[in-house]
């Protein structure tokens, strides 16, 4: 006997059909299965519980324990919701996809923004000096705040490494607010970088973008010499270290003067701009104010630039700067290198604010040493420490016309030449013969002094450029400049 339940989809009521009575004709081998059929109509049929007995009633079925109807699905409904899914995957990939493009556009065009630089038609020429804004990045860790070197009227100073070759290097940002005078100081920066000699800062290169210029020096691990004259008073320099870091800037000064092929005005020496390397050896840097005129003709007159303290007074009253102006600044800074205080100190009693004034009245008093740094308590040279005291007064003179010559100055502190014995009269000068040059001007104010004598160099300490044969050099008393035969 066979007992079956079947419900039709439309229909939430299970039917019970009962197959009894059925005759069936027994065969060897039969099977037993269902089949159902509604004509036209489409429907689905579903066999919710069956039982079956060969011999006897089939068992009885439980109508409370019959699972629930399954959902009526045709084939058109699986192919809406299918396609319904497929769009539902597409739409959410495309946008998706969609949204990091995006994202990944803007990333690119920020970061090509970050790194963006200007670079002009006339740059090209330039190409070795220039390096790329994001190398400079890279060196530098992205400008981070602990890397800063230093902080300057121009702008700041970072160090870095170079990621190619792991060289250091100080990078100086520097803001400039138009494209006025850029080309000619590029040019510049890139003749300053040709420059070669052991007392400077050797300038590696430059770096444009958007309304900031990059320079990139050579690191110098021992900083400035102001930090060691006032910012590390138990590890201050003796006076043979200060000795030869003045011996060294006026090498550079010299070099810059009148032995390279063009005239390099630097117009801001001082301490801070005076670099120590890992050896103690000064270097002369920062030419974010170096002036390049031809040999032989007058530079044009420019905008005031310097520090108060280190400019002569002509350069603070016409604003011509000129070798003798850096002459004025370096004599200052030899009075401060020696005597380890600044050139004007408004707290200081009168009678010393101005250190130019108050070594030249220890002068007059006869205890000019008085005025050397007590830190290094009374250990210097007392010859040396005279000749820089004496020398720097003449090379600060108030007049252009009465202040030496670099080659002079090397003479002087390399003991070649030896200063005039009525030096303090030549000091407190204050006018000389007018249409004369500074050699003749200061022969009539002083003896000449030929006992000197005479120092034979080649021209590789001359003059770059210019004949290789030995030049025989005669000072002339003191004069601001050199005999040459």
């Amino acid at each position: 006997m066979l007992r079956c339940i079947q419900s039709i989809y439309q229909s939430q009521k299970p039917h019970f059909y009962p197959s009894n009575g059925i005759c069936l004709r027994i065969f060897m081998t039969m099977y037993v299965g269902f089949s159902s059929s509604a004509g036209s109509i489409l429907s689905s049929h579903y066999i919710l519980a069956w039982s079956f007995k060969m011999n006897g009633s089939a068992e009885e079925l439980d109508l409370s324990h019959l699972p629930k109807i399954p959902r009526y699905d045709n084939d058109n409904n699986r192919g809406i919701k299918q396609l319904k899914r497929i769009l539902a995957f597409t739409l959410s990939f495309t946008g998706l996809t969609l949204v990091l493009v995006l994202v990944f556009g803007f990333v690119l065009i920020s970061r090509k923004k970050r790194f963006m630089e200007i670079l002009e038609d006339w740059e090209v020429q330039y190409g070795p000096h220039r390096f790329s804004y994001k190398d400079l990045f890279k060196a530098t860790k992205g400008f981070k705040e602990k890397e800063v070197l230093g902080r300057g009227g121009f702008g700041r100073v970072y160090k870095g490494v170079l990621p190619s070759s792991n060289i250091q290097i100080a990078v100086k940002r520097i803001s400039h607010d138009s494209r006025q005078g850029m080309r000619e100081f590029v040019a510049e920066i890139a003749t300053i970088g040709r420059l070669r000699h052991p007392n400077l800062v050797r300038l590696l290169g430059y770096c444009r973008r958007k309304n900031e210029l990059l320079l990139v020096y050579d690191y110098m691990p021992n900083g400035s010499l102001d930090k060691f004259l006032y910012h590390q008073p138990n590890s201050s320099l003796n006076w043979t270290q200060r000795f030869k870091i003045i011996k060294d800037v006026a090498s550079a000064l010299f070099y810059l003067h009148q032995q390279w092929m063009q005239v390099i005005i630097h117009r801001d020496i001082k301490p801070t701009n005076v670099l120590i390397d890992g050896d103690m050896n000064a270097r002369l840097g920062d030419f974010g104010l170096a002036k390049l005129c031809d040999l032989g003709n007058d530079p044009q007159t420019s905008h005031v630039a310097g520090t108060l303290g280190y400019m002569a007074p002509e350069l603070a009253r016409e604003g011509k700067a000129n070798t003798s102006t850096d002459i004025y600044a370096f004599g200052i800074f030899m009075l401060e290198a020696a005597c380890g205080r600044k050139p004007i100190e408004p707290r200081a009693p009168p009678e010393e604010a101005f250190l130019a004034d108050w070594i030249t009245d220890c002068w007059d008093k006869g205890d000019i040493l008085a005025t050397i740094d007590k830190r290094l308590e009374k250990r210097f040279v007392g010859q040396q420490a005279e000749l820089v005291l004496k020398l720097g007064l003449l090379c600060s003179h108030p007049v252009a016309a009465g202040r030496p010559s670099m080659s002079s100055v090397i003479l002087y502190l390399e003991g070649v030449a030896s200063l005039p014995e009525d030096l303090s009269s030549v000091i407190k000068a204050r006018e000389f013969p007018t249409g004369s040059n500074e050699v003749d001007a200061l022969n009539e104010l002083t003896a000449e002094r030929n006992t000197v004598p005479s120092l034979t160099i080649t021209e590789a300490f001359v003059s770059h450029g210019q004949s290789s044969k030995p030049v025989t050099i005669v000072p002339n008393a003191f004069n601001g400049g050199l005999l040459l035969r």
